[in-house]
């Protein structure tokens, strides 16, 4: 599905894994590394965050990486500082 988007003129692929989507268990990595190997495009990663950690393992193989209750709904995660540990990590973030 992913190579027929970009065949068809996709400058990004938003892929949510609706197994992993709000379990906060992790994005679903299996799924993002298969997809890398196979597009040319930007990925961005969307379903399952829950710690800092998971954003650095998921952009391995991901070009971006999506979430929303982690920081809206109890703010488990606090935006100021996964950049910084993502940046920490070597990972580039925009500031």
């Amino acid at each position: 599905m992913g190579q027929e988007a970009e065949e068809l003129g996709a400058g990004e692929l938003l892929i949510t894994s609706i197994d992993a989507d709000g379990t906060r268990a992790g994005y679903d990595i299996e799924l993002y590394k298969a997809i890398s190997n196979v597009i040319n495009i930007p990925v961005i990663a969307s379903g399952g965050a829950g710690r800092v950690e998971h954003f650095a393992e998921v952009l391995k193989y991901a070009d971006a990486a999506l979430a929303a209750s982690v920081f809206h709904m109890g703010g488990l995660i606090n935006i100021q500082g996964l950049k910084a540990y993502l940046m920490e990590s070597g990972i580039r973030v925009r500031v």
